[in-house]
């Protein structure tokens, strides 16, 4: 019944948007009670973020090839194209939003989407410090920040095009930095 909540809510959020998600319209396209979902989630915006953690978890999985900078890469084109192509764009910033003014989606989008996405990338830079292919003092929450922020920063902040042709340029300065190379 909760997968079905998170599906129906995931397929709504995704279409017509975060004001489109509420009880009463989750309720009736997942055939779960509204006093279920009350149970389960304190407001439609939590039950939202929770939701599109679990639309995007799948197209939004960490590779581990042994090769950093193509794994990042292919993640970052993924998340990048998550947004821009595949419908994804307007509901983050419509929940980051909502995550400014509603404390129940702002710990929801914390705890169900932001930190754990936050979690998978560091684990995979952790294995590549690990293995060398970064240094042991490298601080991997300001390299992801460096990624993912960057993406957020244009689509959030300054409301700039972008597209999946800024991806291996971040990623390079990401980990080669932007110092001429000696």
């Amino acid at each position: 019944m909760r997968a079905d909540a998170l599906a129906a809510t995931g397929r709504i959020l995704l279409h017509d948007g975060l004001s489109a998600v509420t009880f009463d319209r989750v309720s009736a396209q997942a055939g779960v009670s509204k006093t279920t979902l009350y149970k389960w989630w304190p407001s439609p915006g939590a039950l939202a973020a929770e939701a599109y953690f679990a639309q995007s978890r799948r197209v939004l999985e960490f590779p581990d090839t042994g090769d950093l900078r193509a794994d990042l890469v292919t993640q970052l084109r993924s998340f990048v194209r998550w947004l821009k192509e595949e419908g994804a764009e307007k509901p983050v910033a419509e929940l980051i939003g909502a995550a400014q003014l509603d404390p129940s989606v702002a710990e929801a989008w914390s705890q169900s989407y932001g930190l754990p996405r936050r979690e998978l990338a560091r684990e995979r830079l952790r294995i590549a410090r690990d293995n060398g292919e970064l240094r042991d003092d490298a601080d991997l929450d300001v390299i992801v920040d460096q990624l993912w922020g960057a993406c957020y920063h244009r689509l959030l902040v300054l409301r700039v095009p972008f597209d999946e042709s800024i991806v291996e340029r971040l990623v390079d300065h990401a980990l080669d930095g932007a110092r001429p190379r000696p």
